[in-house]
């Protein structure tokens, strides 16, 4: 018990630091949105660095990878898309982080993977087969009205972060 309160505490630790590190000039610039950052985590491996990742409705929990394998740097655009299910976020991700996607998911297949938006798990979806053509389609578990502007921070955060790696 002690162990996993320990690896969720540095998991969402770690998640806290790596965000405020790659975001310290986005964070010192004025701008009319909440900077909101989405990095995706894949289901460990037994025996792999782990951190536990709950779901905040359904309370799903997910033995993740400490290493997120998409993170806000990959992604161009974010749009809500609707389902017989539901409302769902589709990720639309940069040419390298496409071909990335492509071959890891290739890899880990009946695995799932959880998005964190800002260091919370808000979403998970089981990897059926190789996602192509650079986008990731996933449910995430908060209030439909709260999609909206959960979508345009994510948007104008995306954007000026692929401004400021057009600029090097």
């Amino acid at each position: 018990m002690k162990t996993s309160v320990l690896r969720l505490s540095l998991f969402v630790l770690g998640l806290v630091t790596m965000f405020f590190v790659t975001g310290c000039n986005s964070l010192s610039k004025k701008h009319d949105y909440e900077t909101t950052a989405a990095r995706f985590f894949i289901e460990a491996n037994e025996g792999d660095a782990f951190a536990s990742a709950v779901l905040p409705i359904s309370g799903v929990r997910v033995a993740v990878s400490s290493k997120p394998f998409i993170t806000e740097l990959d992604i161009v655009h974010v749009d809500l898309a609707t389902s017989d299910m539901g409302h769902y976020l589709v990720f639309q991700l940069t040419a390298s982080a496409s071909r990335d996607l492509y071959r890891f998911t290739g890899d880990n297949q009946g695995k799932r993977v959880i998005v964190a938006i800002n260091g919370v798990a808000l979403g998970a979806r089981q990897i059926d087969r190789p996602f192509n053509g650079g986008y990731i389609a996933i449910f995430v578990e908060i209030p439909e009205d709260q999609l909206p502007a959960l979508i345009k921070n994510l948007n104008a955060t995306s954007a000026d972060i692929q401004k400021e790696i057009a600029k090097k």
